[in-house]
């Protein structure tokens, strides 16, 4: 971060002339700065820029409000810290007079949808199938800004920066649509009239003076694809969503075990979920990522789900090295890998979820249990509960034993 000077900087008038000579000049020189930034923008691979007011979201937090009131965070406790920070982004830093919002476009290759089909194989959401979106879009984040600050000293201006993707108490959503990248779907997500629902979020926070730009429209109209696509019906009604129930929650951020009238509903998706983002009739218009960093591994669409659960831990983060998969951590994944076995309907994987009854994460043992439930025949099922039952110490584990032999009778 560059640090602020003492005061915002506004573009200098030159020195003589009329008053009204030297507005002009000023706003020439602001003209430039802005026509700089958009290039240099779409030069650094940005498919989408523009800028709004610190202070152009003044609903987002009633929103807030209301959907942590009615708890649909689940376990995502973070959203609740630093609450006024996400609504007004000038408490997180009181000298910014512009937030510059990027859009970068990672529009899948082909129907992202289409491996949901493979039942053997582990679905991973189209924006983890590649590098860790985070490193790629921060780094061209610092390069803009620092060129940003460059161009405006020499048209006369000094300003300081900051930028952020996504882990920091930005509401990026709301912002983008304030800056005209697009509008909140009824899925919650963004929405480009260009890109589809495929862009990943950035925003410069910067003491310069920028004129912000008209906020997009919404164009979701009478449309509830989305709605009606998603599994767990997480999307209970139009612009609002339950995070408890989605997919995306359950496999990335819910901690402890997923609720057993929702494994079903998982499929083989193990992180992630694209069916509201995929179905939205406004992806006609998207693209296939144009940046390399962005384009799919072969390895990570469609991985047989007997590798991933072979996978000891060490196995594990070397494979998803460069990914955001590797945040959930080892033992997460697996169970998640487990779920996706259960509904793979494929007898020949139960011995890899019989290797995981005794993996020292209950949640493993736990879901390799119900797994093993929905694939062994149901005598032979009974007799391995029976001996496992005995042996368990755990009591989450313990019911879950108990539930999965119940289902069966």
């Amino acid at each position: 971060m560059v640090p602020a000077p003492e005061k915002p900087s506004e573009f200098p008038p030159p020195a003589g002339g009329s008053r009204a000579g030297r507005g002009d000049q000023s706003d020439l020189r602001r003209d430039r700065l802005l026509a700089f930034l958009r290039a240099e923008a779409a030069r650094l691979g940005f498919s989408a820029c523009g800028i709004a007011a610190p202070d152009a979201i003044p609903d987002a937090p009633a929103r807030l409000d209301a959907f942590l009131a009615e708890g649909r965070q689940g376990d995502m406790d973070w959203l609740a810290e630093k609450r006024d920070w996400r609504a007004d982004p000038r408490r997180l830093w009181p000298e910014v007079r512009s937030i510059v919002l990027l859009g970068m476009n990672y529009g899948p290759e082909g129907d992202a949808l289409a491996t949901l089909a493979q039942r053997g194989a582990g679905n991973i959401s189209v924006y983890a199938r590649h590098r860790d979106y985070h490193d790629v879009v921060k780094g061209k984040l610092k390069l803009l800004a620092a060129a940003l600050l460059a161009r405006a000293r020499e048209l006369g201006a000094e300003g300081a920066v900051k930028v952020f993707v996504d882990t920091a108490p930005v509401m990026e959503k709301p912002l983008a649509y304030a800056a005209g990248l697009g509008w909140q779907g009824k899925h919650t997500n963004l929405v480009s009239r260009d890109f589809g629902s495929w862009l990943f979020l950035g925003s410069i926070f910067t003491t310069l003076a920028l004129p912000p730009d008209a906020p997009e429209a919404d164009h979701c109209g009478n449309c509830r694809a989305c709605l009606d696509a998603c599994p767990t019906g997480a999307l209970d009604a139009p612009y609002q969503i339950d995070a408890r129930l989605c997919i995306s929650y359950l496999t990335i951020e819910a901690k402890g075990q997923i609720p057993r009238e929702l494994r079903q509903k998982i499929g083989n998706r193990i992180y992630g979920c694209d069916d509201c983002l995929a179905v939205c009739p406004w992806n006609k218009f998207a693209q296939q990522a144009h940046e390399a960093k962005l384009q799919a591994r072969t390895d990570f669409v469609a991985p047989p789900l007997e590798k991933l659960a072979a996978m000891d831990e060490a196995e594990f983060r070397a494979f998803f090295a460069s990914s955001p998969v590797k945040r959930i951590g080892h033992a997460r994944f697996l169970r998640n890998v487990l779920v996706a076995i259960g509904n793979s309907g494929d007898l020949g994987l139960a011995p890899l979820a019989e290797a995981r009854l005794d993996h020292i994460s209950p949640d493993v043992r736990g879901i390799a249990a119900w797994a093993l439930s929905r694939l062994l025949p149901r005598q032979k099922f009974e007799r391995l509960a029976e001996k496992r039952r005995a042996e368990e110490q755990d009591a989450d584990v313990g019911a879950e034993w108990d539930a999965a032999v119940e289902g069966r009778t």
